[in-house]
């Protein structure tokens, strides 16, 4: 049996983490049986989550989870697509994994509203008293991982403007098709759906949010998504 390590359900969604919810995605669609475990922060291999623990083999990296499935399965997530849309699948994968996940993180962390709406309930098993120096020294680093990729270095209006393109530039690959590129999902749309689940949540308000709901074909794909991997339940608005 797989075991799947991840942050557990939070915000509406079934995993607080888009690379989570890829992991799961990837998995689903390779028809593998797996556990869930929301304990295992502390002995990821990379200091990071998702990771899989399979008969004993650990893979970290929603990527290289995708790439041990193909490899140890003979599972082909891209079987279907020409050698263009394999490039382009990649090439969207890694705006939604590189760029805008960022700004997902910007909104989540740095917002004072929307961190006391979410991150902050990470917190309450600390000692009350000590929540507001834990929150400031996460938020401290937060924003400097923030500027370490550039996009901290943005002004509000400017994160919102560069990470609106990412929002267009998916809707209209989508397009009206129920897929990235066509009637079947490919490793891909595990990706761009963690991004755009994330980016829909309920919990959080923001401009960002308020772009992905613009697009209509963007909150189809994401309830279609959910219905069909997650047998998701509309949350009200």
């Amino acid at each position: 049996m797989i075991t799947l390590y991840g942050f557990g359900p939070h915000f509406g969604l079934p995993d607080a983490s888009p690379f989570v919810m890829k992991a799961m995605l990837l998995l689903k669609m390779a028809g593998l049986d797996y556990q869930e475990n929301h304990g295992g922060y502390k002995h990821a291999p990379k200091g990071k989550l998702p990771f899989i623990d399979d008969d004993g083999e650990l893979i970290s990296d929603s990527t290289f989870i995708r790439f041990h499935i193909e490899k140890k399965y003979g599972f082909d997530f891209d079987a279907h697509l020409s050698p263009e849309q394999k490039a382009t699948s990649w090439a969207f994968e890694k705006m939604c994994e590189d760029h805008l996940y960022w700004a997902m993180i910007d909104l989540r962390w740095l917002d004072p509203d929307n961190f006391k709406r979410g991150p902050a309930q990470f917190f309450k098993a600390a000692p009350k008293p000590l929540q507001p120096l834990l929150h400031k020294l996460v938020q401290r680093r937060i924003r400097k991982r923030l500027c370490a990729h550039g996009l901290g270095l943005h002004s509000a209006a400017q994160i919102v403007e560069l990470t609106t393109r990412d929002i267009d530039a998916l809707s209209v690959c989508i397009g009206g098709k129920p897929y990235l590129f066509g009637d079947h999902p490919c490793a891909a749309d595990a990706s761009v759906f963690g991004s755009i689940a994330a980016l829909l949540s309920p919990t959080f308000e923001s401009p960002v949010r308020a772009a992905v709901e613009a697009h209509a074909n963007l909150r189809a794909y994401r309830d279609r998504m959910m219905d069909r991997y997650f047998l998701y339940k509309k949350p009200s608005p």
